[in-house]
């Protein structure tokens, strides 16, 4: 399996279970992972063999911007959703972490995983 990803993506979302958290948008830092089992891509270098990571990173933006949650568990995942439903992917890992939101506490989130590894 081949694995592409992105790292260090950065979104604004409104999340969080209390008051001031839901004020505003508060940024998010994504890690995905996308597995591809089909290695076309590599051979063809036609976009068209792979998963466009522009596309999916432009519907992830658009899906956040356009709701609220409460949990980053919700958000996490929404987006493996995302990636394996509409751009087909067998397996996803989605990393999660809201900034500075505790004191002390640089990062929280959560780490998903969803599809099979063969």
């Amino acid at each position: 399996m081949d694995i592409l990803f992105l790292r260090d993506f950065r979104l604004e979302t409104i999340i969080g279970l209390y008051e001031w958290e839901r004020k505003a948008p508060q940024p998010i830092l994504i890690d995905l992972e996308i597995g591809l089992y089909d290695h076309k891509a590599g051979h063809s270098d036609d976009i068209r063999d792979t998963i466009d990571y522009g596309k999916v990173a432009e519907r992830i933006r658009a899906f956040a911007a356009s709701q609220s949650f409460h949990l980053v568990e919700t958000l996490g995942e929404h987006i493996a959703d995302i990636v394996r439903n509409e751009f087909g992917a067998p397996w996803v890992r989605v990393t999660l972490r809201k900034l500075a939101i505790m004191r002390g506490v640089k990062e929280l989130g959560i780490i998903i995983e969803r599809g099979s590894r063969l």
